[in-house]
């Protein structure tokens, strides 16, 4: 029997250094020449909705840095994803990565992020907000900041009505979550080869071998590194094409350029190199200062990984669809795996 919804006013009393409605991003924008956008860290976005029986796609909060607080006018469920942080409720530190039961007028209070740039906030339910392109995602550019400030009350449509269970927090009751590791020290990123890598004589090898620092010039659309490079030699002027997610630019300059999700669509500068799939979500938690290093992998591996983190994503959809149809929590429509944008 289809539970009935309900409108909960949920006031922000701090919104953190930058939050943003947020949601996988446009499909099917690109060719119009509109960037697809979306979480900058996909997986953990993703996670969040998917802990509160949400569609994999639905709208999020993004919280990049500070403290971000709010207190809802009725009980919600509501999971913390990303960057490692401090959640509490009423004061009562709660876990991320799982689902979170808050009641009726309780403060809830995400900060101090760290070894990350980014948190994660999904309700069951559907946040109202406008939609661009049939997305949430900002778009700063078209006018569409999508910014959450303090003192802003945000209406969720949720048939959630509050939930008690004596299992709840017992072992028995844990989810298959397929959190990454955060770790304070050099990340690793895996990469495969690009259009113009035999052109950059010896990036094979500095890429491989050196160690590159994220510099705080980086944005939304795309991270800038600093550390050694090679410029390709023998190219003359390079025709303006198609840039994907994750491409390696070098541009004139001496630094290295991993575009975002909000990068312009087409460039001449030549790229070396492609970040895997699997690891951009790794590139959209990079803070200003974090260290990484690159390890070259075959497009056969990079595809396995891909769909091996896939596997996990659906199997934790079908444990969460499973566990809330058993205990009487409410679930979107379906829980069928929701394709992200490109």
């Amino acid at each position: 029997m289809a539970q009935s919804e309900q409108t909960v006013a949920i006031k922000v009393t701090e919104h953190g250094w930058l939050s943003t409605f947020q949601d996988l991003g446009r499909e099917h924008s690109e060719f119009m020449g509109v960037p697809c956008g979306g979480a900058a860290d996909q997986h953990s976005a993703a996670l969040a909705n998917i802990l509160v029986g949400n569609h994999r796609s639905a709208t999020t909060i993004e919280i990049m840095g500070g403290r971000f607080a709010f207190t809802p006018q009725a009980p919600v469920l509501i999971s913390v994803t990303g960057a490692p942080a401090d959640v509490t409720v009423n004061g009562e530190p709660v876990r991320l990565w799982e689902p979170v039961c808050v009641p009726s007028k309780a403060r809830v209070v995400i900060a101090n992020a760290r070894n990350g740039m980014r948190n994660y906030l999904a309700f069951n339910g559907s946040l109202s907000t406008d939609l661009f392109m049939g997305s949430a995602a900002p778009e700063a550019r078209m006018g569409f900041p999508q910014v959450i400030a303090a003192g802003q009350a945000l209406e969720l449509r949720t048939a959630y009505t509050g939930f008690e269970h004596p299992y709840l927090t017992q072992p028995l009751f844990r989810l298959p979550v397929p959190v990454p590791a955060f770790s304070p020290g050099p990340w690793t990123v895996d990469i495969v080869e690009g259009p113009e890598t035999d052109a950059a004589e010896g990036i094979r090898e500095l890429l491989a071998t050196r160690e590159y620092t994220v510099t705080p010039t980086s944005n939304h659309v795309g991270l800038r590194l600093d550390g050694p490079v090679v410029h390709p030699k023998g190219l003359g002027e390079i025709v303006s094409h198609g840039v994907p997610i994750g491409a390696f630019e070098i541009p004139h300059g001496d630094e290295l350029i991993i575009l975002g999700r909000y990068r312009t669509l087409t460039a001449g500068y030549p790229i070396v190199a492609f970040a895997t799939k699997a690891c951009l979500p790794m590139l959209g938690q990079a803070c200003p200062g974090q260290k990484m290093r690159f390890r070259w992998v075959t497009h056969q591996h990079a595809v396995q990984t891909h769909r091996e983190e896939q596997q996990r994503l659906m199997a934790l959809e079908e444990r969460v669809g499973n566990l809330f149809a058993a205990v009487g929590l409410p679930l979107q429509a379906s829980t069928a795996p929701q394709s992200a944008a490109a």
